[in-house]
């Protein structure tokens, strides 16, 4: 399986270079930077979390970072925050395979926020919308293009 088509369309687009990459089936963020040897804070994953009001927002950090609910609870000023079901992702990325989503969820109309150590890294890599495929682009193209909210919302595994 090939990069999404959504993906691939808003890449070359906005004429960013970048370069996909297929590897054996790897399911956590962790198996994939392992297929790919790269070091996991260059991989990004997508975290989707529904806030109190029923809104999506994607939180984007690198593989070797957790989700820390008071700093995002304090980042988006909501109180309850909760990770979406695999339901939920399933309707809301209907083109990706569960869980390989890319982390571009503006193209899906979803806030994006970013641990800020994603800045450590000019290149990075993320899923393809497979569990099989990944993509390489550089650092500002990613955030030209997803325009994401910077903040401390990750802790260290």
């Amino acid at each position: 399986m090939a990069i999404s088509k959504k993906l691939k369309e808003i890449l070359e687009e906005k004429g960013v270079q970048y370069e996909a990459e297929e590897h054996p089936a790897a399911y956590t963020a962790q198996e994939i930077a392992a297929a790919q040897h790269v070091p996991g804070d260059r991989l990004l994953k997508s975290v989707i979390v529904r806030k109190e009001d029923g809104e999506y927002i994607m939180v984007v950090l690198p593989s070797t970072r957790l989700v820390d609910f008071d700093k995002l609870s304090a980042l988006t000023k909501d109180k309850k925050l909760e990770l979406a079901n695999e339901d939920e992702l399933g309707k809301l990325f209907p083109d990706y395979e569960l869980g390989a989503e890319p982390p571009f969820g503006n193209l899906y109309g979803l806030k994006v926020y970013a641990d800020r150590s994603i800045e450590e890294s000019d290149e990075v890599y993320f899923n393809g919308g497979s569990h099989t495929d990944t993509v390489k682009m550089e650092l500002s193209d990613y955030i030209d293009i997803t325009q994401p909210i910077m903040g401390d919302i990750g802790r260290h595994i």
